[in-house]
């Protein structure tokens, strides 16, 4: 493929951690035609150095403030990956969790969505009630055992848990929205392809974050 080859599609889920984002990019990797390249959280997060986790997964509080200058910098390089590969005439799917719950506000969403100006883009809000999720994080992961909190008899939801429902989604500006406990990953990238064969509308959530609407 080449740079005049026609730009690839972009598909961006956003959603809480366990809300089901990596099952539907695998599903759409799986059924879509054509290739479609992962470049969510979880493979970026396996090329940064360890010292610097959770990068781009810092979770909403304020909570590593340490990290958060670097923070927006991996977010931009992601991002104009993303666009490189699109530019090639890949289409890309990535799984994040957007928001902006640092110790301050950094405007991640708004530059990001800028560099993907020109091409494009089906943002979509991957929702599931914080009662699934909680089940979820019960499910053990080979690799993964410590990864997630979980509920405990004093704490049925901790409060990191909470804060990524109330934080993942704002501002909610989404081209569609997906429910991961009433549909399943397939059905969610069913709902996806039938969006896209529909048609992004105009102005795009993307080009409305872009431009702060």
């Amino acid at each position: 493929m080449t740079n005049d080859s026609h730009a690839g599609q972009i598909v961006i889920l956003n959603g809480a951690p366990r809300s089901g984002k990596s099952s539907i990019a695998r599903a759409i990797q799986d059924e879509f035609e054509g290739p479609w390249i992962n470049l969510g959280v979880d493979a970026y997060n396996a090329m940064t150095p360890k010292r610097y986790l959770p990068g781009i997964g810092l979770r909403p509080g304020g909570e590593r403030p340490d990290l958060e200058e670097l923070v927006p910098f991996l977010y931009a390089a992601l991002y104009e990956s993303i666009a490189i590969h699109a530019g090639l005439g890949l289409n890309v799917v990535a799984d994040l969790g957007h928001h902006d719950s640092y110790s301050q506000p950094l405007g991640i969403l708004a530059d990001c969505a800028r560099r993907l100006e020109g091409f494009p883009v089906l943002f979509v809000g991957v929702r599931c009630p914080i009662e699934t999720i909680m089940q979820r994080r019960e499910i053990k992961q080979e690799g993964r055992e410590t990864l997630y909190l979980r509920a405990t008899d004093n704490v049925p939801v901790p409060e990191p848990v909470q804060r990524w429902q109330e934080e993942v989604h704002r501002p909610g500006i989404y081209d569609m929205e997906v429910d991961t406990s009433v549909l399943t990953a397939l059905e969610c990238a069913e709902a996806i392809r039938h969006q896209l064969d529909l048609g992004i509308s105009e102005p795009s959530a993307f080009d409305r974050i872009a431009g702060g609407r």
